[in-house]
């Protein structure tokens, strides 16, 4: 039985309170902080460090608001003075906030010591070379062999009577395949999968790719030109 015993209980929502406030002011103040660190790092998140005679002090951030300041002293441990999860002890809080100053004052001189680095950085830059000469020669090139490419396309329709296929050859052991659809060269690759793509949909090849296997396309197309003379050998056998 209780009845008739009184005990005296402290209240700890004053002190809840005080810590809530200052946890509130440290986070607008650290807040502006992640702001400036924010914009000088160039990204929407990070963290940075800072150290000062009692410790180090991180300060966390994202879209450039703050995610978390915590303090780790030397002697051991640490507090988050902000953090998303819980509020830090009043005392830890206390003992932390006497050296945020000295945080304050790191962060300071971070950003003092990048004062004037940019100053002899010139922004006079070399002209920038044009493209367009090899462009128009490559362009010109892939064009003649796409129209080559086209009108092998349309024998191989002509002769299989389906609406794609694809006919392949050995070119100096090179594997060259053809794939057609309807009259049309969908991709001239060479070397099989992962292989190089002298006409595709997607790209054109490169100027060193291009340089290598053009002069090879030639006897691609005499190697079909001999595929369609055995064709003809073959039918002019046949007597009805």
């Amino acid at each position: 039985m209780t009845e008739g015993i009184r005990f005296d209980i402290s209240e700890t929502a004053s002190v809840a309170e005080h810590r809530d406030e200052v946890v509130a002011a440290v986070t607008e103040h650290a807040g502006q902080i992640a702001r400036e660190l924010a914009l000088l790092q160039g990204g929407d998140y990070g963290q940075s460090t800072f150290r000062t005679d009692a410790g180090e002090w991180t300060l966390k951030y994202e879209a450039g608001d703050i995610q978390y300041l915590r303090f780790e002293g030397k002697p051991g441990g640490e507090t988050y003075v902000v953090s998303s999860k819980q509020p830090p002890e009043p005392d830890d809080l206390a003992t932390t906030m006497r050296d945020y100053d000295a945080f304050v004052e790191a962060y300071n001189r971070h950003v003092k010591s990048k004062e004037g680095v940019l100053d002899d950085v010139s922004v006079e830059f070399p002209a920038v070379a044009s493209t367009d000469t090899v462009v128009a020669e490559r362009d010109r090139v892939v064009g003649r062999i796409r129209e080559v490419a086209d009108a092998i396309s349309v024998e191989l329709h002509r002769y299989e009577g389906v609406d794609y296929g694809t006919y392949s050859t050995r070119v100096d052991g090179k594997r060259w395949e053809l794939k057609w659809e309807e009259g049309r060269a969908s991709y001239l690759r060479i070397g099989g999968q992962g292989g190089t793509y002298l006409v595709s949909q997607y790209e054109p090849p490169s100027a060193p790719d291009l340089r290598e296997l053009a002069p090879e396309f030639g006897r691609f197309v005499e190697a079909f030109n001999e595929h369609v003379d055995d064709l003809e050998a073959d039918l002019s056998k046949i007597s009805l």
